[in-house]
C-alpha cells in the first residue's frame, strides 16, 4: 500500500505554497518521497487559473489594497477563486499510479474527499455536473452554494494545486470576485451553515483521514525541520519609522534581512526570539510576539527542508547603539519602503509590517 504524508502546515504566505509546490512535486518526480497532502492556510489572495477572465475580479486594485488582497497567476485549471484565513486549501502532490491515470476520475475523487468530509460534520455535499468544486443545494435551485473549490493541474501525471474548502472564511472576501466565473449560485462556509465557529484542527484531521482512504494510501504524519524566530527591530511610528536591517557576511548569503535564527533544544520562540536579538545586535530589550506563524521551505533543498517561523518585535529608541554578531558585516536603520523593498522573503517582510502595528511593551 503506498503511503500518503500528510503535513499540517498552518499558515503559508503564497507564494511561499508555490515554491512549496513545486519542490515537493520534483522530489514527488525523482522518487525521493512519496504522495503527500498539504494542509494550509493563505492569506488573503486572489488566484487566476489558466482559464480566468479578468473581469471576474469585480474590486478596484484600490479596493483589493484596501482590504490586503493580493492577486497571482497560476497554472491550474478554472477562472478566479479566493483563499483566506479560516480555509483550509489542500495541495495532494501525488504520482497517479496507471491505473488512476484519469484527470475526470482524479477530479471526481478529490470532490469525495470533500464530499466525506463535509458528512462527518452532518453536511450533506455533492457535485453539480456543469460546475466545479462542491456544492450544497442542487443544481438548478436558487440556494445553490459552493462549499468547496478545485482547480488542479497535472503533469506526467503528477498532481500539484488542489482545493480550498471554506471553514470559517470571511465570505465577504468573494464580493471582490465571481467566484470560478458563476454568476448564478453563491458561496458559503460551515461556519456559515452549521451557525457555529468550526475547528480547522478538526476539519483537517477528518481531510487526512478521508484523502487516505480515498486513495488508497497508508497515512502518515509529516512534521517540520526546523522552527525558527524573525525578529523585526524598530523605532518610531508611521511614516517616520525606522527599521533595523542587517547584512548577512558574503559567506552566509550576503542578503539583508531582520534578526533571525534557530530555536535551539528546549528553548521557547520568546526565549530564543530575546537571545538571537542579543546575540545578533548586542540589545537587551523586550520583544513582542506578533501571533505571526508561517511556514516555507528553505531553500532549493530536496526533499524540501520544512521549517516553522515565529515573528517578533522589539522597539527601540532611536540612539539604540547596536553592536553585530559574527554572522553579519553591516547594518542599517532604513525607512519602511527601503526594508521592504530589501528584504528577499515574504516572511520577513511581513513580520516587519506587523512589528509596526504591534503596541509597544
Amino acid at each position: 500500500m503506498n503511503t500518503l504524508t500528510v503535513f499540517r502546515l498552518g499558515r503559508v504566505e503564497y507564494e511561499d505554497g508555490l515554491k512549496l509546490m513545486h519542490l515537493f512535486g520534483e522530489a514527488r518526480l525523482q522518487e525521493r518521497i512519496g504522495d503527500a497532502l498539504l494542509l494550509l492556510e493563505h492569506p488573503p489572495v486572489l488566484t487566476l487559473g489558466r482559464a480566468a477572465k479578468r473581469e471576474n475580479i469585480t474590486a478596484t486594485d484600490e479596493r483589493l489594497g484596501e482590504e490586503g488582497v493580493e492577486v497571482f497567476d497560476t497554472n491550474r485549471g478554472g477562472d478566479v477563486t479566493y483563499h483566506g484565513p479560516g480555509q483550509v486549501v489542500g495541495y495532494p502532490i501525488l504520482l497517479l499510479p496507471p491505473e488512476r491515470r484519469d484527470v475526470r476520475r482524479y477530479v471526481r475523487d478529490v470532490e469525495r474527499g470533500l464530499i466525506q468530509t463535509l458528512a462527518a460534520f452532518g453536511l450533506t455535499a455533492g457535485a453539480i455536473p456543469k460546475w466545479p468544486g462542491v456544492w450544497l443545494g442542487q443544481e438548478g435551485s436558487p440556494d445553490a452554494r459552493k462549499i468547496g473549490a478545485i482547480g488542479v493541474h497535472l503533469s506526467r501525471w503528477l498532481t500539484t494545486h488542489g482545493f480550498a474548502l471554506n471553514v470559517n472564511t470571511n465570505l465577504e472576501h468573494f464580493q471582490l470576485i465571481v467566484p470560478c466565473g458563476i454568476r448564478e449560485a453563491g458561496v458559503t462556509s460551515m461556519q456559515r451553515e452549521l451557525g457555529h465557529p468550526v475547528s480547522v484542527p478538526d476539519v483537517e484531521e477528518v481531510l487526512a483521514r478521508e484523502f487516505t482512504q480515498v486513495f488508497d494510501a497508508q497515512r502518515v504524519d509529516g512534521t517540520v525541520d526546523l522552527r525558527t524566530v524573525s525578529v523585526a527591530v524598530v523605532h518610531g511610528r508611521w511614516p517616520e519609522a525606522r527599521v533595523l536591517l542587517l547584512r548577512r557576511t558574503p559567506e552566509r548569503g550576503g542578503f539583508w534581512q531582520t534578526v533571525t535564527g534557530r530555536l535551539e533544544p528546549g528553548e521557547s520562540p520568546v526565549e530564543a526570539a530575546r537571545r538571537e536579538v542579543a546575540e545578533e545586535t548586542g540589545l537587551q530589550l523586550p520583544v513582542v510576539d506578533l501571533a505571526y506563524r508561517h511556514a516555507f521551505a528553505l531553500g532549493d533543498a530536496l526533499p524540501p527542508k520544512l521549517v516553522e517561523e515565529h515573528g517578533f518585535a522589539v522597539h527601540a529608541a532611536p540612539d539604540t547603539q547596536v553592536r553585530l554578531g559574527p554572522e553579519h558585516d553591516a547594518f542599517e536603520w532604513v525607512d519602511v519602503l527601503t526594508a521592504l523593498t530589501r528584504l528577499p522573503f515574504r516572511g520577513l517582510r511581513e513580520t516587519v509590517l506587523r512589528a509596526l502595528e504591534a503596541p509597544r511593551p
